[in-house]
């Protein structure tokens, strides 16, 4: 049964590290639903965060094959029950609808989002949350000249401890 998991992988800052990871999901043929790169807890080593759906068999395989690649220091993988996520959204639209329309005011009130700036043209709204609530704002905001939209991948933490700097002191020696 396909289930929806969350790879976290570690690893050095390498350029074209991407692109093999990338391929490694092409060559399965695994749709990767979100996909997010920052700076980790841990000094020069950064972090990608992968969503997929598929069994755990097949993510167990992925996983190491990632953790194949050289810049790569460690993988893991967790489900939805696992982790605590997050995603964040930007939605611009036309200023006429926030100072003509009342209700649009009650429609950001009600997503608990907010209004980060305000000009003659237009404002920008921020929403962060789980998808299905971006993309519920997302289709509220649209009857209201919503000009653009654009949504980042999934950033996650695990609910269990995972002391991941003694975990890479131990992965050195």
């Amino acid at each position: 049964m396909e289930t929806n998991y969350t790879i976290s992988i570690y690893t050095e800052n390498s350029v074209g590290l991407l692109n093999r990871v990338s391929a490694i999901f092409q060559r399965r043929h695994i749709n990767i639903i979100s996909i997010t790169s920052s700076s980790s807890e841990i000094d020069d080593v950064s972090r990608f965060v992968i969503v997929v759906s598929m069994t755990e068999d097949a993510v167990k395989k992925v996983v190491g094959q990632i953790e194949k690649q050289v810049e790569v220091i460690k993988a893991f993988y967790h489900t939805d029950e696992e982790t605590i996520f997050q995603e964040s959204a930007l939605y611009k639209v036309a200023s006429n609808s926030l100072f003509e329309e009342r209700h649009i005011q009650n429609i950001i009130k009600k997503s608990h989002a907010n209004i980060v700036t305000v000009n003659t043209a237009f404002f920008v709204i921020e929403k962060t949350g789980f998808r299905h609530e971006t993309e519920q704002l997302y289709e509220d905001l649209a009857p209201y000249g919503l000009m653009q939209f654009v949504r980042s991948g999934r950033i996650s933490v695990t609910k269990s401890p995972m002391n991941i700097k003694a975990l890479l002191n131990k992965l050195k020696d």
